[in-house]
């Protein structure tokens, strides 16, 4: 089984070791959104690049594991424009990530 298909099945493929409290929970938070899809493009994301977040990008993170599924999901995707307050470059590298096939989908 291919590394990346087998994390996107399983969950985390970094383990949180390292980092800290807010992190850990951020992690934890982007791989258990409730959506299969959501928690495998944001929980392979922030596997990728949550560990060098600065301030400014873990606030700008937090605020987005807020959103509701659905139009979280949406956004990411596409389906829907992303409204002015959640515009930034956080999201910019979420939906370049998940365009460029970041995060596998197994379905």
């Amino acid at each position: 089984m291919n590394d990346t298909i087998g994390r996107a099945v399983t969950g985390m493929g970094r383990t949180s070791d390292g980092l800290d409290a807010r992190r850990k929970r951020m992690m934890f938070r982007a791989w258990h959104r409730g959506t299969k899809e959501l928690d495998i493009i944001l929980g392979s994301f922030a596997d990728k690049h949550l560990g060098a977040m600065n301030n400014d990008e873990l606030d700008a993170f937090e605020k987005l594991l807020e959103v509701p599924e659905p139009d979280l999901y949406n956004w990411i995707s596409g389906r829907e424009p992303l409204p002015d307050n959640y515009q930034g470059p956080l999201i910019e590298r979420i939906i370049a990530f998940h365009k460029e096939g970041g995060a596998v989908f197994i379905g």
